[in-house]
């Protein structure tokens, strides 16, 4: 079976032009956490297609969602300690994202699999360097 994945690029210009002007779009891993969530909640039509699959959907769109929602949260707060907090929190969510699609393996297409677990891969290497670029942050006064 031939499966589509989504590409970044075109996912980009489907992004509503208020999100793409916010200064937290050029935090690199921001867009891509939005991104993971569009194709979790994509992912979960083969989820669900098993009753198995409810409890790994449910937590599958919560922990993509939390990527995202920490880092918005976190940049409303301003630089430092607080940002470093939520970057911290969004970086467990991304594990947990990683390991609620390994637990789905049995209902998902391989090609999508290894798709999503790169992805969130790639999010979580991008996050500990700016993690610790905000703990470092001391701000000018």
């Amino acid at each position: 079976m031939k499966v589509e994945l989504s590409s970044f690029d075109a996912w980009i210009k489907g992004v509503h032009q208020s999100i793409k002007n916010d200064p937290l779009w050029s935090f690199q891993v921001y867009p891509k956490a939005l991104f993971i969530f569009d194709l979790a909640w994509k992912d979960c039509d083969y989820l669900l297609k098993d009753p198995r699959g409810k409890a790994v959907a449910n937590q599958l769109t919560r922990s993509t969602g939390s990527i995202s929602a920490n880092i918005e949260e976190g940049f409303g707060r301003g630089f430092g300690k607080d940002y470093a907090y939520k970057l911290k929190i969004a970086l467990g969510e991304a594990r947990e994202s990683r390991g609620w699609y390994l637990r789905g393996r049995a209902l998902l297409p391989e090609e999508l699999l290894n798709h999503r677990i790169n992805l969130l891969s790639e999010i979580i290497a991008m996050l500990p360097p700016n993690i610790k670029k905000q703990r470092d942050y001391k701000s000018k006064k």
